[in-house]
Protein backbone atom coordinates (compact mmCIF):
# COMPACT_ATOMS: atom_id res chain seq x y z
CA UNK A 1 0.00 0.00 0.00
CA UNK A 2 1.31 3.45 -0.98
CA UNK A 3 0.43 6.60 0.97
CA UNK A 4 1.70 10.15 0.54
CA UNK A 5 1.77 12.82 3.23
CA UNK A 6 2.98 16.39 3.36
CA UNK A 7 6.08 17.10 5.44
CA UNK A 8 5.41 20.20 7.54
CA UNK A 9 7.33 19.99 10.82
CA UNK A 10 11.09 20.18 11.23
CA UNK A 11 11.10 16.48 12.18
CA UNK A 12 9.17 15.53 9.03
CA UNK A 13 11.35 17.73 6.81
CA UNK A 14 14.46 16.16 8.31
CA UNK A 15 13.09 12.73 7.38
CA UNK A 16 12.41 14.11 3.90
CA UNK A 17 16.01 15.32 3.60
CA UNK A 18 17.51 12.12 5.00
CA UNK A 19 15.70 9.74 2.62
CA UNK A 20 18.41 9.89 -0.10
CA UNK A 21 21.03 9.02 2.54
CA UNK A 22 19.50 5.55 2.74
CA UNK A 23 18.59 5.32 -0.96
CA UNK A 24 22.21 5.98 -1.99
CA UNK A 25 23.94 4.36 0.95
CA UNK A 26 27.37 3.07 -0.15
CA UNK A 27 27.01 4.73 -3.59
CA UNK A 28 30.45 6.17 -4.31
CA UNK A 29 29.15 8.79 -6.78
CA UNK A 30 26.34 10.39 -4.72
CA UNK A 31 27.27 13.59 -2.89
CA UNK A 32 25.13 14.22 0.20
CA UNK A 33 23.91 17.72 1.05
CA UNK A 34 24.35 19.32 4.44
CA UNK A 35 21.15 18.60 6.35
CA UNK A 36 21.10 21.99 8.06
CA UNK A 37 21.55 23.75 4.71
CA UNK A 38 18.62 21.83 3.20
CA UNK A 39 16.42 22.69 6.18
CA UNK A 40 17.21 26.37 5.67
CA UNK A 41 16.42 26.06 1.95
CA UNK A 42 12.98 24.73 2.82
CA UNK A 43 12.34 27.31 5.55
CA UNK A 44 9.84 29.87 4.30
CA UNK A 45 11.04 32.39 6.88
CA UNK A 46 14.67 32.19 5.75
CA UNK A 47 14.81 31.42 2.02
CA UNK A 48 13.84 34.49 -0.04
CA UNK A 49 12.82 32.22 -2.94
CA UNK A 50 9.48 32.03 -1.14
CA UNK A 51 9.04 35.72 -1.86
CA UNK A 52 7.88 34.68 -5.33
CA UNK A 53 7.27 30.97 -4.91
CA UNK A 54 5.27 28.46 -2.94
CA UNK A 55 6.31 24.89 -2.28
CA UNK A 56 4.98 21.74 -0.65
CA UNK A 57 7.06 18.79 0.46
CA UNK A 58 5.72 15.26 0.18
CA UNK A 59 6.92 11.90 1.44
CA UNK A 60 5.66 8.60 0.00
CA UNK A 61 5.38 5.49 2.13
CA UNK A 62 5.13 1.93 0.92
CA UNK A 63 4.28 -0.67 3.56
CA UNK A 64 5.02 1.95 6.22
CA UNK A 65 8.57 2.56 4.93
CA UNK A 66 9.68 5.79 3.23
CA UNK A 67 9.79 5.07 -0.50
CA UNK A 68 10.11 8.48 -2.12
CA UNK A 69 9.92 12.24 -1.84
CA UNK A 70 9.07 15.24 -4.01
CA UNK A 71 8.66 19.02 -3.80
CA UNK A 72 5.78 20.66 -5.70
CA UNK A 73 6.65 24.26 -6.61
CA UNK A 74 5.01 27.25 -8.23
CA UNK A 75 7.30 30.13 -9.12
CA UNK A 76 4.78 32.95 -9.39
CA UNK A 77 7.31 35.32 -10.98
CA UNK A 78 7.54 32.82 -13.82
CA UNK A 79 3.79 32.19 -14.04
CA UNK A 80 2.68 35.82 -13.86
CA UNK A 81 5.71 37.61 -15.28
CA UNK A 82 6.47 35.27 -18.16
CA UNK A 83 3.01 33.79 -18.60
CA UNK A 84 4.43 30.28 -18.32
CA UNK A 85 1.61 28.30 -16.76
CA UNK A 86 3.95 25.78 -15.19
CA UNK A 87 4.08 23.85 -11.95
CA UNK A 88 7.57 22.64 -11.08
CA UNK A 89 8.79 19.66 -9.12
CA UNK A 90 12.16 19.08 -7.53
CA UNK A 91 14.09 17.23 -4.84
CA UNK A 92 12.68 14.05 -6.35
CA UNK A 93 13.96 10.69 -5.13
CA UNK A 94 12.25 7.34 -5.27
CA UNK A 95 12.74 3.60 -5.04
CA UNK A 96 12.40 1.64 -8.28
CA UNK A 97 8.61 1.45 -8.16
CA UNK A 98 6.75 3.44 -10.79
CA UNK A 99 3.60 3.37 -8.67
CA UNK A 100 5.41 5.38 -5.99
CA UNK A 101 6.61 7.85 -8.63
CA UNK A 102 3.08 8.21 -9.94
CA UNK A 103 1.66 8.77 -6.46
CA UNK A 104 4.20 11.52 -5.76
CA UNK A 105 3.65 13.26 -9.10
CA UNK A 106 -0.10 13.25 -8.50
CA UNK A 107 0.51 15.77 -5.72
CA UNK A 108 2.24 18.03 -8.23
CA UNK A 109 -0.69 17.68 -10.65
CA UNK A 110 -3.12 18.59 -7.86
CA UNK A 111 -1.24 21.81 -7.14
CA UNK A 112 -1.06 22.68 -10.84
CA UNK A 113 -4.75 22.06 -11.51
CA UNK A 114 -5.79 23.93 -8.37
CA UNK A 115 -4.03 27.02 -9.77
CA UNK A 116 -5.17 26.56 -13.38
CA UNK A 117 -1.66 25.77 -14.63
CA UNK A 118 -1.13 23.97 -17.92
CA UNK A 119 1.90 21.74 -17.57
CA UNK A 120 4.44 20.28 -15.18
CA UNK A 121 8.22 20.33 -15.55
CA UNK A 122 11.05 18.96 -13.46
CA UNK A 123 13.14 18.16 -11.70
CA UNK A 124 14.13 21.74 -10.95
CA UNK A 125 14.31 24.05 -7.97
CA UNK A 126 12.77 27.39 -7.08
CA UNK A 127 15.08 29.47 -9.28
CA UNK A 128 17.92 29.34 -11.78
CA UNK A 129 20.51 29.10 -9.02
CA UNK A 130 19.05 25.82 -7.76
CA UNK A 131 19.87 22.33 -8.97
CA UNK A 132 18.25 21.16 -12.18
CA UNK A 133 17.64 18.02 -14.22
CA UNK A 134 17.54 14.29 -13.78
CA UNK A 135 20.80 12.53 -14.62
CA UNK A 136 20.55 10.49 -17.84
CA UNK A 137 24.25 9.81 -18.51
CA UNK A 138 27.23 9.79 -16.19
CA UNK A 139 26.01 7.53 -13.41
CA UNK A 140 29.63 6.48 -12.85
CA UNK A 141 30.82 10.07 -12.39
CA UNK A 142 31.23 11.78 -9.02
CA UNK A 143 28.44 14.27 -8.44
CA UNK A 144 28.90 17.86 -7.32
CA UNK A 145 27.42 20.04 -4.60
CA UNK A 146 25.38 21.91 -7.25
CA UNK A 147 23.79 18.89 -8.97
CA UNK A 148 21.40 16.09 -8.10
CA UNK A 149 22.48 12.48 -8.50
CA UNK A 150 19.96 9.75 -9.24
CA UNK A 151 19.51 6.15 -10.34
CA UNK A 152 19.04 5.39 -14.07
CA UNK A 153 15.40 4.34 -13.63
CA UNK A 154 14.22 7.88 -12.81
CA UNK A 155 14.09 8.94 -16.47
CA UNK A 156 12.49 5.62 -17.41
CA UNK A 157 9.68 6.27 -14.94
CA UNK A 158 8.99 9.68 -16.46
CA UNK A 159 8.93 8.29 -19.99
CA UNK A 160 6.59 5.48 -19.00
CA UNK A 161 4.26 8.04 -17.40
CA UNK A 162 3.97 10.03 -20.64
CA UNK A 163 6.58 12.72 -20.07
CA UNK A 164 8.66 14.22 -22.88
CA UNK A 165 12.06 15.87 -22.69
CA UNK A 166 11.78 19.63 -22.18
CA UNK A 167 15.45 20.65 -21.84
CA UNK A 168 18.81 18.92 -21.96
CA UNK A 169 21.89 19.97 -20.01
CA UNK A 170 25.48 18.85 -20.40
CA UNK A 171 28.40 18.80 -18.00
CA UNK A 172 31.94 18.58 -19.29
CA UNK A 173 35.47 18.43 -17.95
CA UNK A 174 39.01 18.96 -19.11
CA UNK A 175 42.44 18.72 -17.50
CA UNK A 176 44.12 22.05 -16.81
CA UNK A 177 46.99 20.81 -18.96
CA UNK A 178 44.64 21.25 -21.97
CA UNK A 179 44.67 25.01 -21.45
CA UNK A 180 47.04 26.63 -23.94
CA UNK A 181 47.49 30.32 -23.10
CA UNK A 182 48.28 31.25 -26.68
CA UNK A 183 44.55 30.92 -27.47
CA UNK A 184 43.63 33.86 -25.25
CA UNK A 185 46.74 35.82 -24.20
CA UNK A 186 46.98 37.92 -27.35
CA UNK A 187 43.23 38.53 -27.42
CA UNK A 188 43.39 39.46 -23.75
CA UNK A 189 45.71 42.39 -24.45
CA UNK A 190 43.87 43.49 -27.59
CA UNK A 191 40.43 43.47 -25.95
CA UNK A 192 41.62 45.35 -22.86
CA UNK A 193 43.14 48.06 -25.04
CA UNK A 194 40.34 48.31 -27.61
CA UNK A 195 37.46 48.55 -25.11
CA UNK A 196 39.37 50.11 -22.21
CA UNK A 197 38.69 47.17 -19.91
CA UNK A 198 40.56 45.83 -16.93
CA UNK A 199 40.30 42.72 -14.75
CA UNK A 200 39.47 42.85 -11.06
CA UNK A 201 41.13 40.29 -8.80
CA UNK A 202 40.58 39.90 -5.09
CA UNK A 203 42.53 38.74 -2.08
CA UNK A 204 39.77 38.97 0.52
CA UNK A 205 36.00 38.61 0.74
CA UNK A 206 35.86 42.17 2.07
CA UNK A 207 37.22 43.39 -1.28
CA UNK A 208 34.60 41.37 -3.19
CA UNK A 209 31.48 42.46 -1.34
CA UNK A 210 31.13 46.03 -2.74
CA UNK A 211 30.87 44.56 -6.26
CA UNK A 212 28.44 41.69 -5.62
CA UNK A 213 25.18 43.58 -6.24
CA UNK A 214 26.49 44.73 -9.62
CA UNK A 215 27.46 41.15 -10.39
CA UNK A 216 23.94 39.89 -9.73
CA UNK A 217 22.52 42.70 -11.87
CA UNK A 218 24.79 41.59 -14.68
CA UNK A 219 23.75 37.98 -14.08
CA UNK A 220 20.11 39.00 -14.59
CA UNK A 221 20.98 40.93 -17.74
CA UNK A 222 23.27 38.37 -19.36
CA UNK A 223 20.97 35.37 -18.73
CA UNK A 224 17.65 37.10 -19.46
CA UNK A 225 17.14 35.45 -22.86
CA UNK A 226 17.65 31.89 -21.66
CA UNK A 227 14.66 29.58 -21.41
CA UNK A 228 12.82 29.70 -18.06
CA UNK A 229 15.13 32.35 -16.63
CA UNK A 230 13.69 34.13 -13.59
CA UNK A 231 15.59 37.21 -12.42
CA UNK A 232 17.11 37.33 -8.93
CA UNK A 233 15.35 39.82 -6.67
CA UNK A 234 17.06 42.31 -4.37
CA UNK A 235 16.12 40.20 -1.34
CA UNK A 236 17.64 37.11 -2.95
CA UNK A 237 20.82 39.05 -3.73
CA UNK A 238 21.29 39.77 -0.04
CA UNK A 239 20.60 36.15 0.86
CA UNK A 240 23.07 34.71 -1.65
CA UNK A 241 25.64 37.35 -0.72
CA UNK A 242 25.59 36.35 2.94
CA UNK A 243 25.22 32.61 2.39
CA UNK A 244 27.62 31.88 -0.45
CA UNK A 245 30.00 34.69 -1.36
CA UNK A 246 31.77 34.62 1.99
CA UNK A 247 32.47 30.89 1.53
CA UNK A 248 33.92 31.17 -1.98
CA UNK A 249 37.68 31.70 -2.28
CA UNK A 250 38.03 35.39 -3.26
CA UNK A 251 40.85 34.58 -5.68
CA UNK A 252 38.37 32.46 -7.68
CA UNK A 253 35.98 35.37 -8.30
CA UNK A 254 36.91 37.41 -11.39
CA UNK A 255 35.31 40.60 -12.70
CA UNK A 256 36.01 42.71 -15.78
CA UNK A 257 35.10 46.41 -15.64
CA UNK A 258 35.05 49.25 -18.15
CA UNK A 259 36.61 52.72 -17.79
CA UNK A 260 33.55 53.91 -15.85
CA UNK A 261 33.86 51.03 -13.36
CA UNK A 262 30.83 49.17 -14.71
CA UNK A 263 31.14 45.40 -14.54
CA UNK A 264 30.85 43.97 -18.04
CA UNK A 265 31.79 40.34 -17.28
CA UNK A 266 32.18 38.07 -14.28
CA UNK A 267 32.96 34.49 -13.40
CA UNK A 268 32.86 32.39 -10.25
CA UNK A 269 34.63 29.07 -9.82
CA UNK A 270 34.64 26.91 -6.72
CA UNK A 271 36.85 24.12 -5.43
CA UNK A 272 35.23 20.71 -5.58
CA UNK A 273 33.68 19.90 -2.21
CA UNK A 274 32.35 16.51 -3.34
CA UNK A 275 34.73 14.26 -1.40
CA UNK A 276 34.55 16.55 1.62
CA UNK A 277 30.74 16.38 1.64
CA UNK A 278 30.88 12.60 1.40
CA UNK A 279 33.10 12.55 4.47
CA UNK A 280 30.88 15.05 6.28
CA UNK A 281 27.84 12.72 5.87
CA UNK A 282 25.38 15.60 6.01
CA UNK A 283 26.75 17.27 9.14
CA UNK A 284 29.11 20.18 9.74
CA UNK A 285 30.05 18.96 13.19
CA UNK A 286 32.10 17.45 14.62
CA UNK A 287 34.30 16.89 11.53
CA UNK A 288 32.35 18.08 8.47
CA UNK A 289 33.56 21.66 8.68
CA UNK A 290 37.17 20.48 8.87
CA UNK A 291 36.80 18.46 5.65
CA UNK A 292 35.12 21.39 3.85
CA UNK A 293 37.76 23.92 4.89
CA UNK A 294 40.50 21.52 3.87
CA UNK A 295 38.91 21.11 0.42
CA UNK A 296 38.54 24.89 0.11
CA UNK A 297 42.30 25.28 0.57
CA UNK A 298 43.65 22.14 -1.07
CA UNK A 299 41.28 20.87 -3.78
CA UNK A 300 42.93 20.53 -7.18
CA UNK A 301 39.57 20.23 -8.97
CA UNK A 302 37.70 23.40 -9.93
CA UNK A 303 34.03 23.87 -10.85
CA UNK A 304 33.10 26.71 -13.20
CA UNK A 305 29.89 27.73 -11.48
CA UNK A 306 28.83 30.97 -13.20
CA UNK A 307 30.06 33.09 -16.07
CA UNK A 308 28.29 36.08 -17.54
CA UNK A 309 29.00 38.79 -20.10
CA UNK A 310 26.94 41.92 -20.71
CA UNK A 311 25.04 41.69 -24.03
CA UNK A 312 26.90 44.74 -25.34
CA UNK A 313 30.19 42.88 -24.92
CA UNK A 314 29.20 39.42 -26.05
CA UNK A 315 31.08 38.21 -29.14
CA UNK A 316 33.89 40.66 -28.34
CA UNK A 317 36.28 38.12 -26.79
CA UNK A 318 35.94 39.61 -23.29
CA UNK A 319 36.18 36.10 -21.86
CA UNK A 320 39.83 36.08 -22.97
CA UNK A 321 40.49 38.45 -20.06
CA UNK A 322 38.76 36.11 -17.61
CA UNK A 323 40.54 33.03 -18.94
CA UNK A 324 43.90 34.77 -18.72
CA UNK A 325 43.30 35.68 -15.08
CA UNK A 326 42.19 32.16 -14.19
CA UNK A 327 45.17 30.69 -16.01
CA UNK A 328 47.56 32.60 -13.80
CA UNK A 329 45.63 31.76 -10.62
CA UNK A 330 45.22 28.06 -11.46
CA UNK A 331 48.87 27.74 -12.43
CA UNK A 332 49.88 29.22 -9.08
CA UNK A 333 47.49 26.91 -7.18
CA UNK A 334 48.49 23.75 -9.06
CA UNK A 335 44.95 23.06 -10.29
CA UNK A 336 44.65 19.76 -12.17
CA UNK A 337 41.05 19.42 -13.45
CA UNK A 338 38.31 21.82 -14.55
CA UNK A 339 34.62 20.96 -14.51
CA UNK A 340 31.69 22.82 -16.05
CA UNK A 341 28.42 22.66 -14.17
CA UNK A 342 25.14 22.03 -16.11
CA UNK A 343 24.72 24.18 -19.21
CA UNK A 344 21.86 24.02 -21.70
CA UNK A 345 22.83 21.70 -24.53
CA UNK A 346 21.53 24.18 -27.12
CA UNK A 347 23.45 27.15 -25.70
CA UNK A 348 25.94 27.28 -28.56
CA UNK A 349 27.57 30.50 -27.38
CA UNK A 350 28.63 29.08 -24.03
CA UNK A 351 29.97 25.89 -25.57
CA UNK A 352 32.05 27.86 -28.06
CA UNK A 353 33.81 29.56 -25.16
CA UNK A 354 35.48 26.32 -24.19
CA UNK A 355 36.23 24.68 -27.53
CA UNK A 356 39.99 25.34 -27.43
CA UNK A 357 40.27 23.38 -24.16
CA UNK A 358 38.93 20.18 -25.75
CA UNK A 359 36.32 19.49 -23.04
CA UNK A 360 34.68 16.05 -22.84
CA UNK A 361 31.02 15.67 -21.91
CA UNK A 362 30.86 13.31 -18.95
CA UNK A 363 27.28 13.86 -17.73
CA UNK A 364 23.95 14.67 -19.31
CA UNK A 365 20.73 15.55 -17.56
CA UNK A 366 17.22 16.50 -18.63
CA UNK A 367 14.06 18.07 -17.38
CA UNK A 368 10.81 16.38 -18.36
CA UNK A 369 7.44 17.88 -19.18
CA UNK A 370 3.85 16.71 -19.18
CA UNK A 371 0.64 18.56 -19.98
CA UNK A 372 -1.92 18.71 -17.21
Amino acid sequence: MITVKEARTKKELTEYIKFPFSLYKDNEFWVPPLIAEELETFDKSKNPAFENAEAYFYIAYKDNEIAGRITAIINWAEVNGQQKKKVRFGWFDVINDINVTEALLEKVYELGRKNNLEYVEGPMGFSNLDKVGVLTEGFDQLGTMVTWYNHPYYATHFEQLGYVVEKEYVESKFPFSNVKPEFFQKANELVKKRYQLKPLNFKSTKEVMPHVDKMFDLFNTSYANLSSFVAISDVQKEYFKKKYISFINPEYIKFVEDKDHNIVAFSIVMPSFSRALQKAKGKLFPFGLFHLLKAKKQSKDMLFYLIGVHPDYQNKAVTAIIFNEYYETFKEKGIENCFRTPELADNVAIHNLWKHFDPKVHCRRKTFRKEL
